[in-house]
C-alpha cells in the first residue's frame, strides 16, 4: 500500500524558511516522477515543483522560482522541499504526491497517491 507522510510545516514569519519532507512507503520512489502542490483557502490547487524521471530535471512554479528547492534521498525514500524568503501568499497547505505529469507547466496532474498536507502559515 502506497503511503505519504509529509511533515516540517509550520508558522514562520515573512522572509523565513521551512524544509518541508515527505516520506514514502510501500513503493521505491526512485521509480517515480515526484511533485509538491499546495493550496490555499479558497484557491484551487497548484503545482509548486516537481522532478522528472523521464529527463531527470526539477521543474518549478514561476512563484517560487529561486526560493524553493525540491531534492530527494532515495536511500531515504523521500523529497524534501527547501522554502527560502518565505512570503505571505505561500500560505497553504503542502502536499506530495507521486506519479505527476511533471513538466515545465507544473500542472496539477497526478496519476498515483497524494499525502494528507502539511500546513505552511507565513504570518507576521
Amino acid at each position: 500500500q502506497v503511503q505519504l507522510v509529509e511533515s516540517g510545516g509550520g508558522l514562520v514569519q515573512p522572509g523565513g524558511s521551512l524544509r518541508l519532507s515527505c516520506v514514502g512507503s510501500g513503493f521505491s520512489m526512485d521509480l517515480y516522477s515526484m511533485g509538491w502542490f499546495r493550496q490555499a483557502p479558497g484557491k484551487e490547487r497548484e503545482g509548486v515543483s516537481c522532478f522528472s524521471t523521464s529527463d531527470m530535471t526539477t521543474y518549478y512554479a514561476d512563484s517560487v522560482k529561486g526560493r524553493f528547492t525540491m531534492s530527494r534521498d532515495n536511500e531515504k525514500n523521500a523529497v524534501y522541499l527547501q522554502m527560502n524568503n518565505l512570503k505571505t501568499e505561500d500560505t497553504a497547505v503542502y502536499f506530495c504526491a507521486t506519479d505527476p505529469l511533471c513538466d515545465p507547466s507544473v500542472r496539477v496532474l497526478v496519476f498515483g497517491s497524494w499525502g494528507q498536507g502539511t500546513q505552511v502559515t507565513v504570518s507576521s
